[in-house]
């Protein structure tokens, strides 16, 4: 599940680099992302190697991602698996670029992940963060991860996007340890 906000205003945001992501591991196993709104979310359905994997981008604004969630949850059947939901999202705390896979923790301030702890009742779920960095001098977050990137800053997010789709697929693969191993060196 990538997060991010619905609609043109917020697709190129910094906000929304985790549904970069998911949209860039839909096209690479030949999927679009559609409406589910019974999921509240876009959704395409791939294989990978031997089995289902469901791809997701909310369609709740980034503060009540945990409805998205907790509907997706309940339709694939993974409520008492948090390990089988993945969700990738932006992460100030990392410089621009730089991709890390975690497993359960804190929400710092994300208030996508906060609304999904609150709605499944756990944020013991693995995490692929992306980096966005911090925003300069003493300009607002919300501004900055709302904000549009620059030409330069765009192509590290698009590539960081692309390397969380792979960071997701050594998850399905190989589980959370093999990821953390792969992505957070360095």
């Amino acid at each position: 599940m990538g997060l991010g906000n619905p609609g043109p205003t917020y697709e190129r945001t910094r906000h929304n680099v985790g549904a970069w992501a998911v949209g860039a591991l839909a096209e690479r196993h030949g999927a679009k992302l559609k409406a589910a709104r019974a999921q509240r979310s876009l959704v395409a359905e791939v294989r990978f190697g031997a089995r289902l994997m469901v791809v997701a981008f909310p369609q709740t604004f980034m503060n009540d991602s945990g409805a998205a969630a907790s509907s997706l949850v309940r339709r694939y059947g993974i409520s008492e698996l948090p390990d089988r939901l993945v969700v990738v999202h932006d992460e100030l705390d990392l410089p621009v670029g730089k991709v890390k896979v975690k497993q359960g923790g804190g929400t710092a301030g994300h208030n996508g992940l906060r609304s999904i702890g609150s709605h499944l009742g756990s944020l013991d779920f693995p995490r692929v963060r992306i980096g966005i960095g911090r925003p300069p001098g003493r300009m607002d977050g919300a501004a900055f991860v709302l904000g549009r990137p620059g030409a330069s800053e765009t192509k590290e997010l698009q590539a960081a996007a692309q390397l969380a789709a792979d960071a997701v697929e050594v998850l399905a693969d190989d589980g959370v340890a093999a990821a953390m191993n792969r992505f957070n060196g360095g």
